[in-house]
């Protein structure tokens, strides 16, 4: 009996510590991998997903964690902001980001849901969608991501590290807003979230 227990004990040991690490450098990245192995949670499609182990992510770069000064736009109208489906969301733009990175001055707009004001959870929440010279190129081609709150002040900080892809980047089942072309800025921002090569 206690030779059975024994194997039972060692062959326990060895299936737990073939249980795969997160991969990734940072705290997001492992958080995101961990959120696109899961089933219940991940845009993947079943094929892709099976053999799923890690997002391709540019190193983590404390040049693209740069402090922006907001300039609120009060009153700015709400628009039907269009997505990859045909589908649209109903946007206002929040405010303007200024920032400088690496040497060059930039601006953005930062864009507010009228569906999240009536969300408790979302109702500080801000949309940041940008194009750059990566995408094509070694990011995805319709561009990135960024989800902000809204700061107390008049400054907020933009980590693009933490810059990702759309979901129909992955399947095309989503429907994803579609970048405004005022979002883009002239340089290459190699940070975040490569784009995904699917099986």
């Amino acid at each position: 009996m206690k030779r059975v227990l024994m194997a039972l004990f060692i062959l326990c040991s060895l299936s737990c510590s073939k249980k795969e690490k997160l991969l990734g450098d940072t705290a997001w990245q492992r958080k995101v991998n961990s959120d696109f192995k899961d089933a219940s949670k991940s845009p993947l499609k079943k094929t892709d997903l099976k053999s799923f182990k890690s997002l391709d992510f540019f190193p983590f770069n404390p040049e693209f964690v740069v402090t922006a000064t907001l300039e609120r736009t009060p009153g700015s109208n709400w628009f039907n902001m269009k997505t990859t489906t045909g589908e649209v969301t109903r946007e206002r733009i929040y405010g303007i980001l200024r920032f400088n990175l690496q040497g060059n001055e930039f601006k953005l707009n930062v864009y507010q849901g009228e569906e999240h004001l009536q969300s408790e959870q979302f109702i500080d929440y801000l949309f940041l969608p940008f194009l750059d010279d990566t995408n094509g190129d070694s990011t995805y081609p319709g561009g990135r991501y960024l989800d902000m709150r809204i700061p107390m002040g008049d400054t907020i900080e933009i980590d693009f590290n933490k810059a990702y892809n759309p979901y129909c980047a992955y399947n095309e089942k989503f429907s994803c807003p579609i970048v405004p072309r005022e979002n883009y800025i002239a340089t290459k921002v190699e940070a975040g979230l490569r784009d995904f090569k699917k099986n």
